[in-house]
């Protein structure tokens, strides 16, 4: 029985990715004794929504996981979330604003509560949204990374490294977020730049002798100023240095130091030293043995050491500040600057460099075998420009700061002793104290960064620190796909970690894919109102029509800019599929075991068959090298136009109930279609599985493939097939010579019923004409012709329409199908009127007053339209021509 006239995906999908589930097929076993192939999804985080991003994402890595189960490899997707600190954290105590409550209100154990019921509740939303898409994770092993297993793999992780010595507890200007009251790595910290001001400050010379003018953006940290720097070149304030200056509004005597750290050009080459506010100062200060003055504290509140500011935000200080300074005399200039600004990549509050305790991981020992992982070639980049990135950051990365004052995340496992002071790590949590035997022991309050546990995901998710079957047999994994944005964060921080722990890399490629834009080129944002629901889209496409609508576009450009019309073109190539099918499955009806090749094959038989060879070898090679635009283009063009537009048109005749060749015509057409589907399933695997199971239950799917597509095994091309001579003799050929006769009946409104009273086929030389004669009887019946001359350097026939194409010309005498002088007629008028729109256009477009003055989107449509006019008089001259009519005011 014939499917249904029309595909539709949302009737279909949801029972297909039951059955899939229900089969058992995603799900990999160790020592199968197939070759493995393993992925790891990047996990969303719990509180997230599936996005563009993670359709994109995902649909590649299902393409890919897809691709190699078919192969016969052993293929396992991980599945999983991230518990986000920072991000499940804030949501959760939003929603405890709403109920005029906050943490504290609840304590640390009643709001860790919280959050885990919040993280039952909605933490796994997204994985539910990927089945929807279609994607084919191993599901029985999801992981989260604050389930039992993978919390005792961050304590092992830490535990190895503060024993190695390379995680320290120590003071460092670290970023701080006033609003989420914890530190933040410099990768989590967005930069931008700002308008804002350089403010001019006197500081007084103790001896009173003068004053210095040090140029600031942050006056507000004077306060906590411990030096004024100059550079120890710099001519102008040699013989100031040693002297001391009274700090202003607070009267504290501060030195003059040098320190190379300072730019002469600068303001006014003077700068104030704030240690416990500033990178830069505070290394300065430790060279300088200088003190730190902490005037700002975790909420961005002037601390006592403020003096008379104690207790005003920041900014309210900054104002009142500069006020005083001002009154005093002491404000010498201001000037607007662009002032560089850092900001919670969170909740986007300014960040404040701070003064604090924290952990740390040394990075330059972990750094190092990463490094050379990459220049190796052990781990590799597509595209290879994004090793750059990696190796620049690598390179000259700083310490990790690991510690966050949240409670959500994993608690830094060190526990200190009461009774001797000692801490330690530890994998299980400690009854007491290793070294006195007493206690009680107080565990850090701390949680580790999120991207600390990440950065285990390729082998923390198959049961290290356990050596499990699963580790064994799928790590390392072989490719990660992931966005570029988190090449730092966590990209890097793998391979350090695996081959800290593992002594190898966690994955060979590294595949960067393409970041999705909006229509105009911006970033998607739900926040900014440029973000697209791609679930509302598979409502209104279906799963397919999203994932190669979008997988289409993937090249190495990078920037994906959104099309919704790529979407409805491949929602169309999925009913063109199963039309297809459709067309196959009645033309075998009531053939029963007929439908047979035959021998030999006819020449339509033999081309698609090599066609199809030559399409397997093309897409397998750009999957295997991570083209999957290429990879679905090559795809689109021979099923929906060699196959479907050249093909199935060339067999019909044979497809007539008593033709000779039926059955050999409709093999080839089940086998082509068979092989298009397992070629497509990777991208489309909803439609491409229905069409299967049709194909299965009328006896056309090919014997032992199995009953769902799936499992099938991926085609192997065979050599036996190809037949690269007659592929070149169809393109360059036949299909022109069958295009020619119907874009001429086109251009000449000649109906489609009505036939060409000849076709004559010119080509360049006698052995091209002979490649060509052998196929006179299917032009014919494909360009509607009565009859068809083919040869060598025909003579152009009077009155003829040509259409060429290389070195064939088509020529389709006109006399008796159309009346030539009212044809010349109408043609002549069209002209002329093109020619007096033309003319208008180009008049407007010769005017300054309105190329200058209009607005430039007119200004450019009016020459797109004189663009448009140009090129239907050429078409229109060019059919006056094939007439043997004038074409007057040309």
């Amino acid at each position: 029985m014939a499917p249904e006239t029309a595909y539709d995906p949302l009737t279909l999908e949801p029972g297909i990715y039951a059955r899939w589930e229900q089969s058992g097929a995603f799900h990999a076993t160790p020592g199968s004794g197939r070759p493995a192939y393993s992925i790891v999804i990047p996990p969303p985080n719990v509180t997230g929504s599936l996005h563009m991003g993670h359709a994109v994402n995902n649909a590649l890595q299902d393409v890919l996981i897809r691709w190699k189960r078919m192969q016969g490899y052993e293929a396992c997707w991980i599945p999983g979330t991230d518990h986000a600190g920072i991000a499940t954290q804030n949501v959760v105590e939003k929603e405890l604003k709403k109920e005029g409550k906050s943490r504290w209100d609840l304590g640390r154990e009643a709001f860790l509560e919280r959050v885990w019921a919040w993280k039952e509740r909605y933490g796994n939303t997204i994985l539910h949204q990927l089945r929807k898409l279609g994607c084919s994770c191993d599901w029985p092993r999801t992981r989260f990374t604050m389930d039992p297993g993978y919390t005792r793999a961050v304590r092992a992780s830490f535990k190895r490294l503060h024993d190695k010595g390379l995680i320290y507890r120590g003071q460092y200007i670290i970023n701080w977020c006033p609003r989420c009251l914890t530190a933040l790595s410099d990768i989590e910290v967005e930069h931008d730049k700002k308008k804002g001001s350089l403010w001019h400050l006197r500081y007084p010379l103790q001896d009173g002798s003068g004053h210095l003018v040090v140029a600031t953006t942050r006056p507000e940290t004077m306060l906590g100023d411990t030096a004024v720097a100059v550079n120890p070149e710099d001519a102008r304030y040699k013989s100031l240095v040693g002297k001391t200056v009274r700090l202003p509004l607070l009267g504290r005597p501060i030195p003059v130091v040098a320190d190379p750290f300072v730019d002469p050009a600068f303001g006014t080459g003077a700068v104030k030293v704030t240690p416990a506010h500033d990178l830069n100062d505070y290394e300065a200060g430790l060279r300088l043995k200088l003190p730190s003055v902490v005037v700002i504290d975790e909420h961005g509140k002037m601390t006592a050491e403020a003096g008379a500011y104690r207790g005003l935000d920041r900014f309210d200080c900054r104002k009142k500040v500069l006020e005083d300074l001002a009154a005093q005399g002491l404000l010498e200039k201001t000037e607007d600057y662009e002032v560089p600004a850092g900001t919670c990549y969170r909740c986007h509050t300014v960040i404040e460099p701070y003064l604090s305790e924290q952990w740390f991981v040394r990075m330059k020992p972990l750094a190092a075998p990463a490094i050379a992982a990459t220049r190796e070639g052990r781990v590799r980049f597509i595209p290879d420009r994004w090793a750059k990135v990696y190796l620049d950051w690598l390179e000259n990365t700083r310490d990790w700061c690991i510690s966050r004052q949240i409670w959500w995340g994993h608690r830094i496992p060190v526990w200190t002793c009461g009774a001797c002071g000692r801490a330690a790590a530890h994998e299980q949590d400690p009854t007491a104290c290793p070294a006195c035997g007493k206690g009680p022991l107080t565990q850090d309050p701390d949680v580790l960064d999120t991207w600390f546990s990440s950065a285990l995901w390729p082998f923390a998710t198959l049961g290290w620190p356990d050596a499990t079957p699963d580790l064994k047999a799928f790590y390392p994994t072989t490719a990660l796909v992931t966005a570029r944005d988190i090449i730092y964060l966590w990209v890097a921080r793998m391979v350090m970690t695996g081959l800290e722990f593992m002594g190898q890399a966690p994955y060979a490629d590294v595949f960067i894919n393409p970041t999705i834009q909006n229509p105009e080129g911006k970033r998607m944002s739900k926040s900014l109102g440029t973000g697209i629901d791609p679930l509302g889209l598979i409502d209104q496409f279906g799963a397919d029509a999203v994932r190669f609508g979008l997988l289409w576009q993937v090249t190495d450009t990078q920037d994906l800019r959104f099309r919704e019309e790529r979407l409805q073109e491949a929602r169309h190539f999925a009913n063109k599929i199963w039309n297809a099918a459709r067309f196959v499955m009645m033309s075998a009806k009531d053939l029963g075991a007929t439908a047979a090749p035959a021998d030999p094959p006819a020449r339509e038989d033999r081309w698609i068959l090599s066609r199809a060879q030559t399409v397997i070898a093309g897409v397998t090679e750009a999957l295997g090298q991570y083209r999957f635009g290429e990879a679905a283009q090559t795809l689109y063009q021979f099923v929906w136009h060699e196959y479907c537009d050249w093909y199935i048109e060339m067999v019909k005749p044979r497809l007539a109930p008593g033709s000779p060749t039926r059955g050999a015509a409709v093999a080839t057409l089940a086998r082509v279609l068979a092989d298009a589907l397992k070629l497509l399933h990777p991208y489309m695997p909803f439609v491409t599985e229905a069409v299967w199971g049709q194909l299965r239950e009328a006896g056309l799917a090919p014997a032992g493939d199995g009953d769902l597509l799936m499992k099938a095994p991926w085609p192997r091309t065979d050599a036996s097939l190809r037949d690269a001579d007659l592929e070149r003799t169809m393109e360059e050929l036949v299909i022109p010579a069958i295009r020619g006769p119907r874009d001429i009946r086109n251009k000449m409104n000649i109906p489609r019923a009505q036939p060409l009273t000849a076709v004559h086929l010119s080509t360049g030389d006698e052995t091209a004409a002979a490649r060509l004669a052998p196929f006179e009887t299917l032009v014919k019946f494909l360009a509607g012709a009565e009859t068809v001359v083919s040869g060598a350097g025909l003579p152009r026939p009077p009155a003829s329409a040509a259409s060429v194409s290389g070195a064939l010309t088509v020529y389709v005498p006109l006399e008796g199908l159309i009346d030539l002088s009212a044809e010349r007629k109408r043609l002549a008028g069209q002209r002329a009127k093109a020619a007096q729109q033309l003319a208008g256009v180009q008049a407007k477009l010769s005017r300054p007053a309105f190329t200058e003055k209009a607005p430039p989107e007119v200004v450019e449509k009016e020459r797109a339209n004189a663009q448009r006019l140009e090129e239907q008089l050429r078409t229109l001259d060019e059919a006056l021509k094939d007439l043997g009519g004038s074409n007057e005011g040309s």
